[in-house]
């Protein structure tokens, strides 16, 4: 799709990307398609390049040389979903163990949450934050493990996707996870300040050193015993940054790896395994937050693989 055209009055004033879905250049074409088409450099005014919220004025012109289509997650009506609370503005959903968020960059998944989410709320298909891959997690404002269950809060509108994309990065929602580790912990209550990076394959994240050359990020977690085993731990976890696998990388640091975990382990550990863990027995028991004046608490119970091994 090749177009090029002067803004004229009715235009002036309105943000680029709202304006090109005003004008209907291609009626497929959604806002979030046309915010990744502007950072990708498709889209430009008087032969610059610019970002998603430039103001057009008008005279401005603008040139759009999209190749093709953007495309979008399929809609998976068969995955059932636990919500726990909707609302105009956000979605708190209950996520089992063993399903994706959404699927990864390339791959045509059906078994992932956003699928299901859009089966059921058609509406979060535009919602993003214009990025290249954007459209594969439309809504999704912070992630779990494929392996952890429990709370996820999903954005219903762009409005509440922007604001809670901004609070999750400044880290102003609060998150409890409960895990079920090896071991008895020698300090009950602390807090675990380690930085973390990807490891050299990228498959792993490891505790960030001297001779670290991927990037480094601060990771920060409270912790608590709740309660203790023979050999094992119920443990509190706090997490007060967002890094992938935090939690998990933290507490195996510290040398208590989660039951079921298999990248994060010990091998003295291998004997002392529980078959019925399929995977690493964490669980995002509880979200707190404000929204646009309003307070919310958002809770999910102990699923029953994490209960019976209790």
């Amino acid at each position: 799709m090749k177009k090029e055209f002067e803004i004229e009055r009715e235009q002036s004033g309105k943000r680029i990307d709202k304006a090109l879905v005003n004008l209907k250049i291609d009626p497929e074409f959604s806002r979030a398609d046309f915010s990744r088409a502007i950072k990708k450099g498709d889209v430009k005014v008087n032969g610059a390049i610019v970002k998603s919220g430039y103001v057009l004025k008008e005279g401005d012109v603008v040139s759009v040389d999209v190749a093709q289509k953007n495309k979008k997650t399929k809609a998976t009506p068969n995955i059932k979903l636990e919500i726990i609370f909707e609302d105009e503005n956000i979605i708190a959903v209950n996520k089992r163990a063993g399903i994706k968020i959404h699927p990864d960059s390339g791959e045509d998944e059906n078994d992932t949450l956003v699928g299901g989410l859009l089966a059921k709320y058609p509406e979060l298909t535009d919602i993003g934050d214009g990025a290249v891959d954007s459209f594969l997690r439309p809504g999704i404002v912070h992630r779990l493990d494929k392996d952890t269950s429990g709370v996820i809060i999903v954005a219903r509108n762009q409005k509440a996707f922007e604001v809670l994309k901004e609070k999750f990065s400044k880290h102003e929602i609060e998150k409890k996870y409960l895990a079920l580790v090896f071991g008895k912990l020698e300090k009950k209550k602390g807090t675990i300040d380690a930085d973390i990076a990807r490891s050299s394959t990228y498959r792993r994240q490891v505790i960030a050193s001297k001779k670290t050359k991927t990037k480094i990020r601060t990771a920060i977690t409270d912790y608590e015993v709740v309660q203790e085993f023979e050999n094992y731990s119920l443990v509190e976890a706090r997490p007060k940054t967002g890094r992938m696998h935090q939690i998990r990388i933290h507490l195996f640091s510290i040398g208590h790896p989660l039951i079921g975990d298999r990248l994060y382990r010990k091998k003295l550990f291998a004997t002392s395994e529980f078959p019925s863990a399929l995977r690493q027995m964490l669980h995002a028991e509880e979200i707190k937050l404000e929204l646009f004046g309003k307070d919310y608490i958002f809770t999910a119970p102990i699923p029953e693989d994490f209960e019976s091994l209790l």
